[in-house]
């Protein structure tokens, strides 16, 4: 028994109460003062917040708009079909990740098992297409060709397909009007992303999880106005997810129409006329090389003159847009993306860059005319220019003696602007260049738009490149470490030439001036550039933009904004020289010129052709062709990569395109009724009341109808062949 007292123990339990009646009305205060934060000082917020838990959206996506050519004739609609999606979120939720449900919904559609389970997968930098780039959170399709019967079954046995929905909507189409795929002008659409949906929240067009967005083309650049308002419904629902009521409801807005610039019939020539150019150079052999052309790429601009406006642009190698409607396959996908199939999703017409040839004489002929050289002089076509230990030939090493500048557009000579370039090198001091210099050749170019970037309402134009002193300069402040470490005197060529642009890559020598001046060495340009200068010499000098949408409707059709053409500049020489140049270019196609094999019968005195062919030579490969040619309605360039001479490969593909556009027979006369397009486009498709348009014909082309046959010139020898000396 203990001989403490029990009032000693009194004090000491009476201070633990003390303490833990303390602890708990500190508690209670807390937890008091934290229900009066969230139910009266932020009482409102989370009210708000607990409604919009309780709101459900239902999106419905705007019908995009359609794209249609300048006759009405759809490139790109909307057609109804049987859409089958998989919700992520609620596969998910399954033990197995959905992996048995997807496994039976490849069944239903006959699929394979994987192709469905790679559709649904999320896209990173490390998991290869097919895959979703879209919100995870929103229905992602996987097939858009359900039948009816595949759509039944997985609506009359929910129970086996959770997370599937088999619903109508309205899916991208690209027709295709009269085999006119017009694929790398259209472009494509693909999901939005979350990033985009973010960037774009606090825009005026905000992009919602349904959304499907332009990725290249006209789907891209008109995709603001393309893609319209999707529909909101919002619904109160309880906790357990049943329908309350409903709130309010954004209703939708379809897309707005573009009426493009493209006729659909000259856009169908231009692509069979390109594709069989470069068929048809496949089976011949390069003289130089002993080998067959490859032709692997090629691209072809059909322009207004007057306008800037384009009416056709195909490129080669192309692909079928809809491949990528409801989502690309992974054949489709490594077809559309390898070397071996040479990228078709790129528009060579304006992301093909390649050295110009002799088209870009046009452009040394101005500089030699603003550097105060007469345009009616004479000047030596010698067959060869020396410079030191080198020589520097015209093709076949054909001289012509004293001609003016516009005969030496007429021979291609070579030589004449070979010494133009070089001796206004000199002029500027050489590799020392004069306090000043003026650079003539290099300023015109840069003054007839090349190395810019021209305008068109196509996405990723690239610029081309002119090799000035200043490009030079920032190229060899890039290289000049590698250059230095690779060079060696006395070793290897490459090692030899390394040396040699280590010590001296910055200077601007006297060959890089000869090659330039007739449009080789560095120099790079793309189709539509040359389109945009071509076009500007048959207008009297003005530089447009060129453009391929020419109008917008509204979908109710009140509403039209017309794209009007415009203009970014002038050439750079007067109305003289214009002439003198429009003169030499006309004679390139007459006889004697290195066109008249490929343009005889044409009818020079109702419809005048001009034209300057060019063969430019590429390292490594074989030449490139090109040609370039307008009358007072519209200008074409064609270029097939390693093709051969500009004449010899798209001489009778861009003869038939102009045949086609102004209903000549192969022997120069003219049928209206045959002709697709004889002078610029006069006015916009009709729009009718309902905000419709009509919708023309348009027929498949037939080559058979077209082809020209080989003609003589009066007083001539048969032109089965290019006259000798004529490579260009």
């Amino acid at each position: 028994m203990s001989n403490i007292p029990e009032t000693g123990r009194t004090p000491r339990v009476q201070i633990r109460l003390v303490v833990i009646q303390i602890l708990v009305f500190s508690l209670l205060l807390t937890l008091g003062g934290r229900l009066w934060y969230l139910q009266i000082r932020n009482g409102k917020e989370y009210t708000d917040e607990a409604k919009n838990n309780h709101v459900q959206q239902v999106v419905q996506p705007a019908v995009r708009g359609s794209i249609l050519d300048a006759r009405g004739v759809p490139l790109a609609d909307n057609e109804t079909r049987l859409v089958v999606s998989a919700s992520r979120t609620e596969l998910m939720k399954i033990k197995d990740k959905g992996k048995a449900v997807l496994t039976r919904l490849a069944d239903v559609l006959e699929m394979k098992p994987e192709d469905v389970i790679n559709k649904i997968r999320l896209c990173d930098s490390k998991t290869p297409k097919p895959c979703w780039n879209g919100s995870p959170y929103q229905p992602i399709p996987v097939t858009d060709e359900a039948t009816t019967q595949q759509a039944l079954t997985i609506r009359e046995s929910t129970e086996d397909f959770p997370g599937i929905t088999a619903e109508p909507a309205a899916v991208r189409r690209y027709p295709a009007p009269g085999k006119a795929r017009t694929s790398q002008v259209l472009g494509y659409l693909s999901p939005v992303t979350d990033s985009e949906i973010e960037k774009a929240k606090d825009g005026d067009s905000p992009f919602l999880r349904s959304d499907q967005v332009g990725r290249s083309g006209i789907e891209r650049t008109y995709d603001k106005e393309l893609r319209g308002k999707a529909g909101v419904t919002r619904y109160e629902v309880d906790n357990l997810g049943r329908v309350m009521g409903q709130t309010e409801s954004d209703p939708g807005i379809a897309g707005s129409t573009l009426v493009t610039s493209i006729d659909a019939r000259v856009q169908a020539v231009a692509e069979y006329e390109l594709n069989a150019a470069m068929k048809l150079v496949r089976g011949e052999t390069d003289k130089i090389t002993n080998r067959k052309y490859e032709a692997d790429a090629g691209a072809v601009v059909v322009m207004e003159s007057r306008t800037g406006r384009v009416v056709a642009m195909a490129s080669q190698p192309d692909y079928d847009p809809n491949a990528w409607v409801g989502g690309i396959s992974a054949k489709d996908y490594a077809a559309l993306t390898s070397k071996k199939s040479n990228y078709p999703l790129l528009n060579r017409a304006i992301q093909g860059q390649a050295a110009a040839g002799s088209i870009f004489k046009v452009v040394s002929a101005s500089a030699a005319v603003r550097a105060g050289h007469d345009f009616n002089d004479k000047y030596n076509c010698s067959s060869s220019y020396s410079l030191g230990s080198r020589s520097f030939a015209n093709f076949e090493s054909q001289g012509h003696g004293p001609i003016t500048l516009g005969e030496a557009l007429k021979f291609s000579c070579n030589t004449v602007f070979y010494a133009l370039g070089h001796q206004e090198w000199q002029r500027d001091g050489g590799i020392k260049p004069k306090q000043g210099a003026n650079d003539w050749f290099y300023k015109t170019a840069r003054d007839f738009g090349l190395g810019s970037e021209t305008g068109i309402d196509l996405p990723n134009e690239v610029k081309g490149r002119i090799p000035d002193r200043q490009w030079k300069q920032s190229f060899w402040e890039a290289n000049k470490d590698a250059w230095c470490k690779q060079g060696k005197k006395g070793g290897t060529y490459v090692q030899q030439i390394a040396y040699e642009s280590c010590l001296e890559g910055n200077q601007l020598k006297a060959y890089d001036s000869i090659n330039f001046a007739i449009g080789q060495g560095d120099v790079l340009v793309t189709p539509i550039q040359m389109a945009t200068a071509y076009s500007a010499i048959s207008n009297g000098g003005t530089l447009y933009d060129p453009t391929v949408g020419k109008a917008v409707i509204s979908p109710d059709g009140k509403s039209i904004r017309e794209i009007k053409p415009k203009a970014h500049g002038k050439l750079p020489v007067g109305a003289e020289t214009i002439r003198d140049l429009d003169k030499g270019l006309r004679s390139v196609v007459e006889p004697g010129g290195t066109a008249a094999w490929r343009f005889g019968g044409w009818p020079q005195d109702k419809i005048p052709m001009r034209a300057k062919t060019g063969t430019a030579q590429v390292y490594g490969k074989q030449t490139t062709s090109w040609l370039a040619t307008y009358t007072d309605d519209f200008t074409i360039i064609m270029t097939i990569s390693q093709g051969g001479t500009g004449s010899g490969a798209s001489g009778p593909a861009v003869r038939n395109i102009y045949d086609a556009l102004y209903g000549l027979d192969d022997a120069g006369n003219q049928d209206l009724k045959r002709a697709l397009l004889p002078g610029p486009q006069k006015a916009l498709p009709k729009v009718n009341a309902d905000g419709t348009i009509d919708t023309p014909d348009i027929k498949a082309y037939d080559p058979k109808s077209q082809l020209v046959a080989p003609v003589e010139n009066a007083g001539a020898p048969p032109l089965a062949g290019p006259p000798p000396g004529r490579r260009d």
